[in-house]
């Protein structure tokens, strides 16, 4: 198991500290993720999440992934 941290960021602001989970792996690492970007989105009013970005690091405050929110929440139609 692995404790991860997730922090969220565009060029202009950074969200320190949004949440933390265990995990087993990287897979249920990356659905945690997945999960974190959903509940922003759908929990934040008008904001346009596109050019977010969520950061996923270990309990040593190293950075393991990244993971955009447009991978999440698709184009724009």
């Amino acid at each position: 198991m692995a404790h991860v941290f997730f922090h969220c960021s565009t060029t202009e602001r950074v969200l320190f500290n949004y949440g933390e989970a265990q995990v087993a792996d990287m897979t249920e690492a990356r659905e945690q993720a997945a999960a974190v970007i959903g509940a922003l989105i759908a929990g934040h009013g008008p904001e346009d999440w596109r050019d977010w970005m969520l950061h996923i690091s270990d309990d040593l405050g190293e950075e393991m992934f990244s993971l955009p929110f447009k991978s999440v929440i698709g184009a724009v139609h």
